[in-house]
C-alpha cells in the first residue's frame, strides 16, 4: 500500500465534470437498452473487479462512488479498497446494489474514470520506485488532458508522485518563449521579481550552459534543465552546487521509463515527466452482476 498522505477529491470540486461526463453518455434519454428490457423496479448486486494481472494501483474509487450517487441517490457502494492501495486480478473494489436500470446507466463512466485513473497511479508508481533508491522526486507536468488535470494529477499522487505547478496561475515558470519575449534571462527575472509577492519562487527552464551562467548569476530559485543529455546535467548540477547551493535542480524533457533512472543518478532534486499523464496505459476493471 502506497502510505504517502494526500488529500482525498471532494465531489463538489469534480461535480460539473461528472454530470457532464453521465450526459456525455447518457444523451438526456438515458439507457434505452436497459429501459426497454429491464422492468423499473428491478433491483440487483454487482461489483467492480480489477482484471490487471499484475499490481495496480487504485485511483478514482470514490469518484466511482460520486457517480453511482449523481445517476441514483438510491444505490449502496460499499468501498473494499482506497485509492492509493496496490491491488490485484481478481480483487473486487466495491460492491452496489440498487435499481438494475442505474447501475447499467453508471457503468461505463465509473469504469472509464477508474481505468484511466489507476493506470496513471499505477504508471507513476514504478517512476517513483526509482526516484526513492536516490531520494529525489518525480513529479507530473501541465501535459494532462482537458478539463482532466485536477483528477490526472490526483492520480500520480495516489501513485507516490508529486504536482508540479497546477496552471500557468500558481506557479512562476520562465520558459524559452518567455525568454525572447522579455530580451533576455536576467530582463525576464528582473521583471518577473518586481511585480510577484516576495514569497514566490521564480524557475527558469534553461537548454545550454550559457543559459545557465546567467540564470545563476540573475537569481532564479528554481532552475529547470531541459532536454539536456545525462553527462550534461551532472556538470550542470556540479556548476549550480558549487555557485548556489540553495537553488532547486529540475530536470525535463524526453525522459521516460526506460531512461529514468540515469536522470535519477545525476544528482537532481527533482525530475518532471510529461508521460507520466499523457502515456499512461490504462488499467483495465469490469463490473458485474451477481
Amino acid at each position: 500500500m502506497n502510505t504517502k498522505k494526500f488529500g482525498k477529491i471532494k465531489k463538489f470540486e469534480i461535480l460539473e465534470l461528472i454530470r457532464a461526463a453521465i450526459q456525455e453518455d447518457l444523451g438526456g434519454y438515458g439507457d434505452i437498452t436497459s429501459k426497454y428490457l429491464i422492468p423499473q423496479e428491478h433491483r440487483s448486486s454487482a461489483f467492480i473487479l480489477c482484471k490487471e494481472k499484475g499490481e495496480t494501483v487504485l485511483s478514482g474509487i470514490d469518484v466511482a462512488g460520486f457517480i453511482f450517487e449523481e445517476i441514483d441517490s438510491a444505490i449502496s457502494c460499499e468501498k473494499m479498497f482506497e485509492d492509493g492501495q496496490v491491488i490485484k486480478y481478481p480483487d473486487i473494489i466495491c460492491r452496489i446494489s440498487g435499481s438494475a436500470q442505474s447501475l447499467l446507466a453508471a457503468e461505463r463512466t465509473c469504469l472509464n474514470f477508474l481505468q484511466h485513473m489507476s493506470g496513471i497511479a499505477t504508471f507513476t508508481a514504478r517512476f517513483a520506485a526509482i526516484a526513492s533508491k536516490y531520494n529525489i522526486k518525480v513529479t507530473d507536468t501541465r501535459k494532462t488532458k482537458p478539463m482532466l488535470r485536477k483528477l490526472e494529477k490526483y492520480a500520480v499522487v495516489c501513485g507516490g508522485g508529486f504536482n508540479h505547478r497546477f496552471g500557468l496561475f500558481d506557479g512562476v515558470m520562465i520558459k524559452d518563449n518567455h525568454i525572447v519575449a522579455a530580451g533576455g534571462i536576467r530582463n525576464a527575472i528582473e521583471s518577473v521579481r518586481n511585480n510577484i509577492p516576495h514569497s514566490a519562487k521564480i524557475e527558469v527552464e534553461v537548454k545550454n550552459f550559457a543559459e545557465l551562467d546567467e540564470t545563476i548569476e540573475s537569481g532564479a530559485d528554481i532552475v529547470m534543465l531541459d532536454n539536456m543529455r545525462p553527462e550534461d546535467i551532472k556538470k550542470a548540477v556540479k556548476i549550480i552546487r558549487d555557485r548556489a547551493k540553495s537553488i532547486v535542480i529540475e530536470a525535463s524533457g524526453g525522459i521516460n521509463l526506460s531512461n529514468f533512472e540515469e536522470y535519477c543518478m545525476t544528482g537532481v532534486d527533482l525530475i518532471s515527466a510529461g508521460c507520466l499523464t499523457h502515456s499512461a496505459p490504462s488499467s483495465d476493471f469490469s463490473m458485474e452482476f451477481e
